[in-house]
């Protein structure tokens, strides 16, 4: 995997850009100009970010993830993974046939859902998992392989299936690893 250099990430406009982020050359960036990525986040072969999105520190979207923001937004806070295959949708068609689908349609024949989703701080996503519009996942939060989340999520715990159910409390040790970790990066 190749990353796209500091001055082409420079040069391609986005709201914001931390330090030490990186990017693969492999990797489709969308509307850049609204696009935060924060310092030391990584973002992999093979993935999509489109529209408003806000990625915090350290965070690491891994191959073939999308992340569509859209104009409501996704929020990704500080210390947050997608496993491969992670897709986060902010908007959604109405799938009911009261309406059209599909991007080549014009607003006035359908009937979309905007809604932000946000990722509270070390929060983890499984492999092949999909967030719907409007979901928060609360913080320390471990989300299963697999798992449709369509409803906001209570903090630290750890949630499976579909629709995601919340099958015990995640551990908050990963905290007092942070804080070294942190600590650490600062010395």
């Amino acid at each position: 995997m190749a990353y796209l250099s500091k001055e082409t990430l420079q040069a391609m406009g986005f709201k914001y850009l931390g330090n030490d982020v990186k990017i693969s050359d492999r990797a489709s960036i969308y509307n850049p100009g609204v696009i935060e990525v924060g310092d030391y986040s990584r973002i992999d072969d093979f993935c999509i970010v489109s529209g408003k999105v806000k990625i915090g520190k350290y965070c690491h979207i891994t191959p073939m993830c999308l992340v569509a923001g859209g104009s409501p937004g996704v929020t990704i806070s500080d210390f947050c993974t997608l496993a491969y295959g992670v897709k986060v949708f902010s908007q959604s068609d109405d799938y009911t046939g009261s309406s059209m689908v599909n991007s080549l349609i014009p607003t006035k024949y359908k009937n979309e859902f905007f809604s932000e989703v946000v990722l509270e701080k070390q929060v983890v996503v499984g492999a092949g998992s999909t967030i719907f519009p409007g979901v928060t996942i609360r913080e320390g939060c471990s989300i299963g392989a697999m798992t449709l989340v369509n409803k906001s999520t209570n903090p630290w715990g750890i949630y499976v299936g579909n629709p995601a159910r919340r099958i015990k409390d995640r551990k908050r040790d990963l905290l007092e690893l942070e804080a070294q970790f942190l600590k650490e990066q600062n010395e």
